[in-house]
């Protein structure tokens, strides 16, 4: 009986924690709503880019050669005659794949660096973020393409490289967060009562860098899908025929661009809408979940203030 009323608090907790981000988050950040909203749309279209795309992502000959938009075409055709529309829903399922994957690898290379540097310090912190600096003074797109081409293009490559490049200078983050955590009196009582090192790290450590990570990570999606973009665009990222965004804009959409503008226009306006969404409720979250935001402050939690205030007088 205790067990199952312990489990409904929490889960009521976790319910009205979700409530109160989402009221929070529609008061008070509306574009971070409207990048939610983006957000979700882009999840829904690349799980369901079958159902929703008119054609097959690579299926030419379906209309003319460089089709103008038109009701049977409502982004119109390639110089191939492939359909734009179902190019741009499938490009969107690649950009979920390699922006989440990229962005959790990411995140968890992050996490083990910054939390064992963080937490170890003296020398091997000493060592590991040297180490990081040195990679973080390499130039990163061209640090991309040599990697691509020593290990070969492909989806699951692209994204681990991608993955180690924003995962390592994440790292310095998660330390800085593990440095102020790391000196609290209940770490220093954990350590007194002779708990071992990856308890500590394991139940008092990670659990509260994760909201640290969750930022991080919401801030690495658009920048991962941004950078799989520009290698597609320089020919260095997923080979075709796989429909990616930016191997659209390097491909037919560079050579048409002026006979044929909409071979660009769309899959450019596509990739600009989403990280601008993503970014917009990356930031939301933010400053949302930042410590010193919490419990009343921002201009939500000023106007309950000032309605108690007004209700007791």
């Amino acid at each position: 009986m205790a067990d199952s009323s312990s489990n409904r608090v929490a889960e009521r907790k976790r319910r009205s924690f979700l409530v109160g981000f989402l009221i929070r988050l529609i008061k008070e950040k509306p574009l971070g709503t409207v990048g939610l909203v983006i957000t979700l749309f882009l999840l829904f279209t690349g799980i369901f880019a079958d159902f929703l795309a008119p054609y097959g992502m690579n299926e030419c000959w379906v209309g003319g050669l460089l089709t103008p938009p038109s009701a049977q075409f409502w982004f119109g055709t390639d110089n191939v005659g492939r359909d734009i529309l179902s190019r741009v829903i499938f490009g969107a399922r690649i950009s979920v794949i390699v922006g989440l994957s990229g962005a959790i690898i990411g995140t968890i290379i992050s996490l083990i660096i910054g939390v064992v540097s963080g937490y170890i310090g003296g020398k091997f912190d000493l060592i590991v973020q040297r180490g990081v600096d040195i990679w973080m003074c390499l130039p990163s797109l061209v640090l991309l393409m040599i990697i691509v081409t020593i290990v070969g293009a492909g989806l699951w490559s692209i994204i681990i490289i991608l993955g180690l490049i924003y995962g390592i200078p994440g790292s310095r983050i998660i330390r800085g967060a593990v440095i102020g955590i790391k000196e609290n009196v209940y770490v220093e009582a954990a350590r007194a009562i002779g708990c071992p090192t990856t308890r500590i790290l394991t139940r008092h450590i990670v659990p509260n860098v994760i909201a640290t990570a969750i930022v991080l990570f919401t801030v690495r999606v658009p920048a991962v899908i941004l950078t799989e973009a520009s290698l597609s665009f320089l020919g260095f990222g997923i080979p075709p025929p796989a429909p990616s965004w930016g191997g659209m804009l390097s491909g037919s959409g560079r050579q048409y661009m002026f006979q044929a503008p909409w071979v660009a226009i769309w899959p450019g306006l596509a990739l600009a809408i989403v990280v601008y969404g993503i970014n917009m409720f990356g930031d939301a979250v933010r400053d949302i979940t930042d410590p010193r935001l919490r419990g009343g402050t921002g201009r939500y939690g000023v106007r309950k203030l000032k309605k108690r205030s007004q209700g007791k007088g």
